[in-house]
């Protein structure tokens, strides 16, 4: 952990406020706060798209909000100065406090988990966390500050999502059920005086957003049918109140991430954007239909007229939510009673579609206070019902008022046929089965990249979800441009619940279609005819990806920066194509490269247009190369990676400062970091001129992650254009490209190395992935927060009786003397502030030997007010204490 410089300013003061400290200095027990609404991300700035709406909340009913950062952002950019790893954790949590802050938001609980980079891919995230480890942090917040709604991202693997967002979603959903769950993480309850705690409702800000929306008219917006729950809009302007204006003058804390300069937002309400929230997981009744600002707190914070009493629980679900025409389920509707009130007793009753036939009274008793009653239904689908997922209104109503919830169930076809997801979204499926959320399994179509001319075996999985077996057949009707061998094939004797995977060889026929992003989903039907007559349809896409033939240099290409004859004498690639960012095209940006093999090493040259030049960083910060000019070449050894730690991503920063040369650095892939350090051998150069500069690269084989398939290499490159100084990209252009393509191997484009001969497979070595985190031991705001709130540091059990704390202070001749009682071994460290907050000096110690020791800290300037102290034991159990400075 790096020092916090003297005089950083850290918002401390206002957090170590009035009753915190005992008359002795020791951290006095304080009551960890009641929380309405927590939200749950991945980075500091997730939760920044939504301060809008959690303004609003807290202005108009005084609701509360905190949020949980799982990471720091350690692997994140960083435009305001050379900080990366722990250091710039600690640069981002203090832009997060401030920006949230400034909507009235003052707990932030970071998990302290490992911001490894960027990726798509959960399963990645999953090997750099610990999954049982910072679920039980996470529940053990949520014990602790008892939200009634938790707001979250996307849990799903949609195309550019990233990995971290993802998992964190997940995360909460799994804590949604285990923070109710007795049995869950016992020694909470049995060692921590914690309880179970039952969030009511958990929304997501991105699940079933398809495209951002302005305009007051998104509150009217209906829930499409194929939601997973029901979908509110909240414009960011009411009345004279422009939210999404206050949210951008907060989101300009970010200054590490570039956002310093993020414009204003206009007045006129048509473009004012809003915020869209999705009920992905509900304990409460709710408002059908209900619509604004509030629209997502109904029942769950907020009263609903007529409604039920705030704090009745009222959840359905069924035995099966994937239902055949003429199949039966038992569905289980639990009614709660509110913690501080009895509830009479009613009656349930589901509002199913015409034909359906349900069974059981729903009638139930009186409930005392907090008391829950069960009531068992039966349904019967018509046998003729179409296939689509069918919402189900569930009503209870006692003397008390009225109440609704929701239950959303597939009807499936017996037997269907879907095109096999990629390995994350198969991957996505399993977890969304068995954490309890199935309706979430289809959040992802299934898409199938194809090389340009060449040939993709596609498998397609026959699923029988009836109770009989079943034989038939499957037709493949390719979208234009494509064509399939063996267009209809045949399934035998599937059993009951089983599943048979058919391989359809598709070929790109085309060669005038657009490919990547400008060619966008083509997409086509899979069409499943039974023996018995039945019939099903289903629809996926093919992506077409850019392919090329990288041919044999006769000569090895000399790296200067320049094409000489016959070093690269194959057709160049156009790498203009935008994939995130500012449209742009030349003179302001646009290139062209070529590629060529020898002996073992892969050539490339890039000649970028380019008008105007971006910062120019120093040699030694040659890292996160989206922040201004740069080149990426991007390779997948045999084209089947899931996520780019198995692949080669090798960046170019065509000039540096002072001597003038490029620099080079890998990313995101198997092995990030320093280019001397992580590709010896790679050779790199550059030229520049009047509109733009060209980049040369010679990369020796032998340095990409396992052994190369010359007839199947994966390939991307990427171009990243800055107009300006301040460290921020403006556009990405390149070969193949989609949304967050650098994270998606499989998008990237494919080529051919002709004639190269083929290697004795090899898999790639394990990742070396960054996981240096930043501890909230080591964060004075963290410190200042678990003193105030008297919640967990870091998520972490607590240390107890165990922990190391600090009991007085002393200013003597330009030391504070710091009185530390010691009861367990671990690592102390210690902050000295002055009154307003600001960090004057700090030390860490080990400490081992039970009792109290004077821990000198030398402060140069300023005047001491404060000592905050982090304890970490052996076990990662955490504790933090304060106590004011006192003078001779």
């Amino acid at each position: 952990m790096p020092a916090v410089r003297p005089g950083s300013v850290i918002a401390v003061a206002a957090a170590l406020g009035a009753g915190v400290l005992a008359p002795t200095g020791v951290a006095h027990p304080v009551p960890a706060p009641d929380l309405d609404a927590l939200f749950v991300g991945a980075h500091p700035d997730d939760e920044a798209s939504l301060l809008s709406t959690f303004g609003r909340w807290r202005h108009d009913h005084q609701i509360s909000t905190g949020v949980v950062t799982i990471t720091r952002g350690e692997g994140g950019g960083n435009a305001v100065g050379p900080e990366e790893g722990p250091a710039l954790g600690l640069l981002r949590e203090d832009e997060e406090r401030r920006a949230v802050g400034a909507l009235g938001i003052t707990d932030v609980h970071n998990l302290d988990e490992p911001d490894l980079y960027y990726t798509v891919s959960a399963p990645l995230t999953e090997q750099a966390w610990d999954h049982d480890d910072v679920l039980a942090k996470l529940v053990r917040v949520v014990r602790q500050t008892r939200p009634e709604v938790v707001v979250t991202m996307d849990p799903a693997p949609t195309p550019g999502n990233h990995g971290n967002h993802q998992y964190a979603a997940r995360l909460a959903l799994e804590a949604y059920h285990r923070a109710a769950d007795p049995a869950a993480f016992p020694e909470q309850l049995q060692q921590e005086g914690l309880a179970p705690w039952s969030v009511r409702r958990v929304l997501s800000n991105a699940a079933g957003a398809e495209e951002e929306v302005t305009g007051p008219d998104c509150e009217q917006r209906t829930t499409p049918p194929t939601s997973v729950g029901p979908e509110h809009h909240v414009h960011g302007l009411d009345g004279n109140t422009n939210w999404e204006q206050r949210e951008r003058l907060a989101e300009r804390e970010y200054r590490s991430q570039g956002w310093a300069s993020r414009p204003d937002v206009p007045d006129d309400p048509a473009q004012v954007g809003c915020d869209h929230l999705t009920v992905l997981a509900d304990r409460a009744p709710h408002v059908p239909g209900a619509q604004g600002a509030d629209a997502p707190l109904l029942g769950a914070l907020l009263p609903v007229p007529g409604g039920l009493p705030v704090g009745t629980g009222l959840a359905a679900t069924a035995a099966s939510q994937r239902l055949t025409p003429g199949q039966r389920t038992e569905v289980h509707v639990e009614v709660t009673a509110p913690p501080d009130g009895a509830l009479h007793g009613g009656r349930v009753t589901l509002d199913v579609p015409p034909g359906w036939d349900v069974e059981g009274d729903g009638v139930f008793g009186p409930l005392a206070p907090g008391t829950a009653a069960r009531v068992d239904l039966s349904v019967v689908v018509p046998d003729r019902e179409r296939a689509g997922r069918v919402p189900v209104p569930v009503r209870v109503e006692t003397p008390q008022g009225r109440g609704e919830s929701e239950l959303r169930v597939d009807v499936v076809p017996p037997v269907v046929a879907d095109q096999a997801p990629l390995p994350g979204v198969a991957e996505f499926q399993r977890w969304a089965a068995r954490s309890g959320f199935p309706l979430l399994q289809d959040e992802v179509p299934p898409v199938q990249t194809v090389p340009a001319l060449g040939t993709q075996d596609v498998r397609v999985v026959v699923r029988n979800h009836s109770d009989q077996r079943r034989s038939g057949e499957v037709e493949f009707a390719p979208p234009r441009g494509f064509e399939v061998l063996e267009a209809t094939q045949r399934f035998t004797g599937l059993a009951p619940g089983q599943e048979a995977v058919l391989t359809f060889p598709v070929r790109s026929t085309d060669p005038t279609m657009p490919t990547g992003s400008r060619g966008g989903d083509h997409r086509y039907t899979l069409t499943t005819r039974a023996d018995d007559g039945t019939t099903a349809t289903s629809s996926a896409a093919l992506e077409l990806v850019p392919a090329t033939t990288v041919p044999r240099a006769e000569v090895p290409p000399v790296v200067d920066g320049e094409a000489g004859p016959q070093e690269y004498p194959g057709a160049p690639l156009d790498v203009s194509s935008l994939w995130e960012g500012e449209e742009c095209t030349a003179p302001d940006c646009a290139a062209t490269a070529w590629l060529s093999w020898h002996g073992d090493t892969l050539h490339a040259l890039v000649d970028v247009v380019d008008d105007q030049q971006g910062a120019v960083l120093s040699p030694d910060d040659c890292k996160r190369h989206w922040r201004t000019d740069a080149v990426e070449i991007a390779l997948d050894p045999r084209a089947d990676s899931e996520n780019t730690s198995s692949t080669f991503k090798l960046a170019v920063l065509p000039v540096t400062a002072g001597a003038g040369t490029p620099c080079f650095a890998r990313d995101a892939d198997n092995h990030q970091g320093p280019g001397e350090e992580t590709a010896p051998g790679v050779e790199v150069a550059s030229t520049l001129r009047d509109g733009g500069y060209t980049v040369e690269l010679a990369i020796p084989l032998q340095v990409l992650p396992g052994s190369v398939d010359p007839q199947r290499l994966g390939v991307d490159v990427l171009v990243y254009d800055s107009d300006t100084p301040d460290l921020t990209g403006q556009s990405r252009i390149g070969w193949s490209t989609w949304a967050g393509v650098q994270g998606d191997p499989y998008r990237w484009g494919r080529a051919v190395l002709q004639d190269r001969p083929a290697e004795q497979p090899t898999p790639a070595p394990a990742p070396v992935l960054p996981l240096d985190a930043l501890s909230s031991v080591d964060s004075p705001a963290s410190l200042a927060q678990a003193v105030r709130s008297g919640t967990a540091l870091g998520g972490a059990a607590p240390a107890g009786d165990a922990a190391a704390r600090v009991v007085g202070a002393q200013a003597h001749q330009g030391e504070v003397h710091a009185r530390v009682d010691v009861h367990g071994p671990g690592r102390v460290h210690l902050f000295v502030l002055d009154a307003d907050g600001a960090v004057l000096a700090d030390r860490q110690v080990d400490v081992a030997e039970r009792g109290e020791r004077s821990v000198p800290i030398a402060v140069p300037e300023g005047t001491p007010a404060r000592v905050l102290a982090g304890f970490a034991g052996p076990d990662g159990a955490t504790a933090a204490s304060a106590a004011e400075v006192r003078r001779p």
